[in-house]
């Protein structure tokens, strides 16, 4: 799978670590070089570390180069004091691995290894020759390991925004199916009875222009939502105070919409009053109860339906039944999004779903969502 992570180094950083590596490296300073006089010794080891320190100024832009400057200086401080070992090339190889995906940044690897090992092997330290070349693979190991939990959270992060949208895009249709389909009968409602009740038409337009109005006031909403997501802010950036949630107590400002548009609706509650409903429950749940109502005002026919929302055994159950006779292609089985929303989101709760038609005539919605999120 190919590495999409991106990493980098914010150049706040630059000074702070070229500082830092100054600091670590300056104790070795103290020591005597080995195998050169201290006249000439000591400068050069004051050179390899001014350069191993000072190149981490471009680690963020040049890694791979910043690497393997890293890794030579390092053998060579090496060479000259053992007991300083490489200084800090482990930590910039850990970077590197870190900054760079692990096809890459494997052969800085390999390199520093065999660079380290034979730097120790020519100086006469056969265990250290041995103890170098695996501190660097741990050292790879460890950043490619952090950018891989790096990459992880990243994609975790992206999957939740795509996740969210997806919830708003079903959202704005069970809004906008809805409300469009009860603006249709409105104005067909007003078109039907415009010569012979002006007064009726007139009230029906009037039913029509409070739609719209809704529908307006949702979309805006859930564009708002989505400003939020690309912006990752959790902020409202300017405009209107949000509009709330819809929750169980809209039933019955729902019901009469519907019953507006020529469907009476009769919502029923049972054991709702000592019951502790989440948030996201009482949405989805409306959610469902919006979209079933939606589906028998347009295909089923119908002349009633009834509302069932009771809490019991931990469990909210909704349940939608009309008395309709469906008429051509039945809502349950057709090809939209409704019902698959409808599904979704009682299976996104760890609840259940139930569309068919009713064996005592009808159709009937039955959804069964827990109140508790399941383990």
């Amino acid at each position: 799978m190919r590495d999409r992570f991106e990493a980098s180094l914010p150049a706040r950083w630059k000074a702070p670590l070229v500082a830092g590596a100054l600091a670590a490296l300056s104790p070795v300073l103290l020591l005597a070089p080995r195998g050169v006089p201290a006249e000439a010794g000591r400068p050069l080891v004051s050179a390899l570390v001014v350069v191993q320190a000072a190149a981490l100024w471009w680690l963020g832009t040049r890694p791979t180069v910043v690497t393997a400057v890293a890794v030579v200086s390092g053998a060579a401080l090496q060479g000259l004091v053992p007991a300083a070992g490489p200084g800090i090339a482990l930590v910039v190889l850990s970077t590197f691995a870190w900054l760079r995906p692990a096809r890459t940044s494997l052969w800085g690897a390999v390199g520093a290894a065999a660079v380290l090992g034979a730097a120790a092997g020519a100086g006469g330290h056969g265990v250290a020759a041995f103890l170098w070349p695996v501190a660097a693979v741990l050292a790879w190991s460890w950043g490619a390991l952090g950018r891989a939990w790096a990459a992880r959270r990243q994609a975790e992060a992206r999957r939740a925004v795509l996740e969210e949208r997806a919830r708003i895009a079903r959202e704005l249709h069970d809004v906008l199916a809805h409300t469009v389909s009860v603006m249709v009968v409105q104005a067909a409602a007003a078109d039907d009875v415009f010569d012979i009740s002006p007064e009726k038409a007139r009230q029906a337009v009037r039913s029509l222009e409070a739609s719209g109005r809704e529908a307006l006031v949702e979309l805006r909403r859930f564009v708002r939502t989505v400003r939020l997501l690309d912006e990752e802010s959790a902020a409202v950036p300017g405009g209107d105070a949000p509009v709330p949630q819809p929750t169980l107590a809209d039933l019955e400002r729902l019901a009469g919409t519907v019953e507006a548009a020529g469907l009476p609706v009769r919502v029923v509650r049972e054991g709702l009053e000592d019951a502790d409903i989440p948030p996201g429950v009482a949405l989805s749940a409306y959610r469902i109860v919006q979209e079933s109502l939606t589906n028998a005002l347009r295909h089923a026919r119908a002349s009633a339906a009834v509302v069932t929302v009771g809490a019991r055994d931990g469990r909210l159950t909704v349940e939608v039944r009309d008395d309709g006779t469906g008429g051509g292609r039945s809502p349950w089985t057709g090809a939209g999004q409704g019902v698959a929303g409808m599904r979704e989101r009682a299976a996104l709760l760890g609840g259940t779903l139930e569309a068919a038609p009713d064996p005592a005539g009808g159709f009937r919605v039955r959804a069964q969502l827990p109140l508790e999120e399941p383990a």
